[in-house]
C-alpha cells in the first residue's frame, strides 16, 4: 500500500533523470512489497530535499520514481559499460 506521505512522485525530466543516475539495492521492503524487490537494483534520481528527510528517490516497480526510506537500500557502483547498458534500455 502506498503512502503519500512517504511516496511522492516526482516532475523531474527525462534530461534530469539522465544526468543524475546512480544506482542502489534493496535490502528492505516493509510495507512497499508490491513497489520493491528484495535484492533488486534499482535506480536512484537525485533529490537532496528528500535526503535531508532520510527518504531517496528511485524507479520503483511502477517504472515511476517514488520516495522511500534511505535505509531500504545500499549504494552500489556498477561499471561503466554495465550503467551505459542499463540506462540504455530505459
Amino acid at each position: 500500500m502506498r503512502s503519500a506521505r512517504k511516496n511522492t512522485k516526482s516532475s523531474a525530466s527525462s534530461a534530469d533523470r539522465e544526468s543524475a543516475a546512480r544506482f542502489v539495492l534493496c535490502i528492505r521492503n516493509r510495507d512497499y512489497a508490491a513497489s520493491l524487490e528484495l535484492r533488486k537494483v534499482y535506480r536512484l534520481l537525485k533529490d537532496e530535499r528528500a535526503a535531508k528527510l532520510g527518504h531517496v528517490r528511485v524507479i520503483d516497480e511502477s517504472g515511476e520514481d517514488y520516495l522511500y526510506p534511505e535505509e531500504f537500500f545500499v549504494p552500489i557502483k556498477l561499471p561503466q559499460a554495465v550503467e551505459r547498458a542499463v540506462l540504455k534500455a530505459v
